[in-house]
């Protein structure tokens, strides 16, 4: 079957769709670095964000995505990942999304669903992978004692924070950090190291191994 998925870079602004569970500190940053709309600014810009997905009807991040005039979608995860992978495509196609942004997503994805978006589905965790996967980086960075953490930007795989790495960036862990103050020194370098490692991907100086030709 041939490969007709999209090879960046596009010669057009991405269509950039962000999946959040949380308050959208990353969402923030990914819609200041790739505007929303359709005006001059973003005319010219890599890529531009046009859907936010949430399996949280409370979460932040689709509020501040509704404020920046950005379609927001509540889709229920629950049990029924198929369920909300398929309604999540349909949402994706809809809105011709390009490239998908896990911001704080905490759910895991089907391997089927990984593999139809390789290349095009880019995570950022809070630790220095393959250190620390998984729910609690934070916590189990302290826990182990390490004097230096930070985050990691990667293509998504089948497994937990496994996939091909884009972008690192450390950070100190100092003496009397606890879990906030250190969440909070890392979530500083995610919102230049995610932009940072999606213009990468765009322009095609980044994919995982195996590409197709």
């Amino acid at each position: 079957m041939a490969d007709d998925r999209p090879r960046f870079p596009l010669g057009r602004p991405a269509r950039l769709a962000v999946f959040a569970s949380g308050r959208g500190s990353n969402l923030a940053a990914l819609m200041t670095a790739f505007p929303p709309g359709h005006g001059p600014a973003s005319a010219a810009a890599e890529a531009r964000v046009v859907l936010v997905v949430s399996d949280r009807r409370e979460a932040g991040a689709l509020a501040l995505a509704r404020e920046a005039g950005v379609v927001a979608v509540h889709l229920v995860f629950g049990r029924d990942r198929a369920g909300f992978e398929a309604a999540a495509q349909r949402e994706l196609e809809r809105h011709g999304a390009d490239l998908i942004a896990l911001a704080g997503f905490m759910r895991v994805l089907s391997p089927a669903f990984t593999a139809a978006w390789r290349g095009r589905l880019v995570n950022v965790h809070p630790s220095l992978l393959p250190s620390f996967p998984g729910l609690h980086a934070v916590r189990q960075a302290l826990a182990a004692g390490v004097d230096r953490s930070g985050c990691t930007v990667h293509f998504v795989d089948a497994g937990v924070d496994t996939g091909p790495v884009i972008e690192r960036r450390d950070v100190p862990v100092l003496p009397g950090d606890d879990e906030a103050s250190l969440q909070a020194r890392i979530q500083a370098v995610e919102h230049e190291a995610f932009p940072a490692a999606l213009r990468a991907v765009l322009r095609g100086d980044a994919y995982p191994p195996g590409r197709p030709a």
